[in-house]
């Protein structure tokens, strides 16, 4: 019932990684000299970029939309086998995303164990399970129209607590061991809502969730400033999330999505804030121009994407080792592109800013700032930003059975045309925002 279907041949990437193995050799080596003269090991930086993980969200290989429409793509997943068989094609060629996050009830497997024992059959696991309060589902007896967590109605804060307990049921069935939660309670309207007393609502709901979690859980709770509410958002910013970590224990963190900031927001700097107090739980990786864009991450602001991993570094060589360990994940929306494609691209473009990163002289960052030398710290991380390390990533993906080129060996594999004969159905799985 569960059959992948076409698979890409082991041999097509083992050919393909073959008539580039020269040229690679010859940048790798070029670059290990320019590292040399940095007193870097570029053998060790290849190690840790093998070992660099990001989730990938089932949603994210179905195409989304815009406010205006959906425009469904050939050979769409149907369900969500045939989402984990193309989360599988991503992590054949990528070799960096062997995690899939679910959200839920988009995804409500019919038997997890049907589900977890085909996924592990593809080298998959479970990442964080994601609840869905922010739209009505078919049969609902209650609307979220208003709110969920924080809606006046106890009736309805009732029903959306009781489906992120689900969710965290279904999450220890398939060996998750996280819940995501994001709201779109707020107001459109001055007076609409008691900011204070919707907030307590919150907090009174959240611990009612957190009460329920394994002791090897966590929470991750998510903001936004703006969006599906204009006005006023309930949980707007970093330190409400803050605030109700604190007020919620030790399994609550705070979750960083990349476009739920408002513009020019200093995000890389929020990181390490979140890092400091210990309430930085994770990321949703993404990209904008304007808002809320879910790009493809790295494609607008890779400086920013780089500056974010340089605070994520920096945390996790100053403390025990294993001590400093957030989630990453993918959280993107498509609707011009191949979804497979523009997954494979962030999560190198997520990858590339990780081993940019560990590139940064910090010892001699630590001077210029100490000695009060603004332009030279700049260039100091400029240094590394600048630097190329496409071979790193090539090596690291060869090593680990990946394709020095993902992209080149999807398309000379015709995957996409191999499934939309596959999947004749041009609905889509019918997750994903419009």
């Amino acid at each position: 019932m569960n059959d992948f279907g076409f698979k890409i041949p082991s041999s097509l990437v083992e050919e393909k990684n073959k008539e580039s193995a020269a040229s690679l050799a010859k940048d790798y080596e070029a670059l290990r000299s320019q590292l040399e003269r940095r007193s870097i090991d570029i053998d060790a930086v290849t190690r840790l970029a093998v070992s660099f993980e990001v989730a990938l969200p089932s949603w994210g290989v179905g195409t989304g939309g815009t406010r205006f429409a959906r425009f469904a793509g050939g050979g769409e997943p149907r369900n969500i086998f045939e989402k984990f068989a193309d989360c599988a094609t991503i992590q054949q060629l990528t070799r960096v995303t062997p995690r899939v996050s679910l959200h839920i009830p988009w995804d409500k497997p019919s038997d997890t164990h049907e589900l977890k024992e085909y996924a592990a059959s593809l080298g998959l696991g479970f990442d964080a399970m994601n609840s869905n309060t922010f739209q009505d589902q078919p049969g609902q007896k209650v609307s979220y129209k208003y709110g969920s967590l924080t809606h006046t109605d106890p009736a309805v804060r009732r029903h959306a607590i009781a489906h992120n307990k689900e969710c965290i049921e279904i999450g220890k069935q398939l060996g998750s061991e996280a819940l995501t939660v994001w709201i779109g309670d707020g107001a459109n309207l001055p007076g609409q809502s008691d900011f204070r007393a919707s907030f307590e609502r919150y907090l009174e709901s959240t611990h009612e969730i957190y009460s329920t979690l394994p002791a090897s859980w966590k929470l991750f709770l998510e903001y936004k400033p703006y969006e599906p509410a204009f006005y006023s958002t309930v949980v707007n910013d970093w330190g409400t999330v803050y605030h109700a970590t604190m007020q919620l224990g030790p399994q609550a963190l705070g979750l960083v999505d990349l476009g739920h900031h408002l513009p020019n927001t200093n995000i890389e700097m929020i990181v390490s804030r979140l890092i400091q107090v210990k309430k930085l739980g994770g990321f949703h990786f993404n990209d904008s121009k304007y808002g809320d864009d879910d790009l493809d991450a790295g494609s607008i602001k890779p400086f920013q994407l780089f500056l974010i991993f340089h605070e994520l570094v920096s945390a996790s060589t100053g403390g025990p080792a294993g001590e400093f360990r957030p989630a990453y994940m993918i959280d993107q929306s498509h609707n011009i592109t191949d979804p497979i494609e523009s997954l494979i691209c962030s999560a190198e473009e997520i990858q590339r800013a990780y081993v940019q990163a560990l590139l940064v002289d910090r010892k001699k960052l630590r001077a210029c700032q100490q000695q009060n030398d603004p332009l030279m710290a700049h260039r100091t991380l400029k240094e590394s930003f600048r630097t190329d390390v496409s071979p790193i990533l090539r090596k690291a993906r060869v090593s680990g059975g990946g394709a020095a080129d993902p992209i080149d060996v999807y398309r000379a594999s015709g995957y996409r045309e191999q499934k939309s004969a596959e999947r004749p159905s041009g609905s889509g799985s019918g997750s994903g925002i419009v």
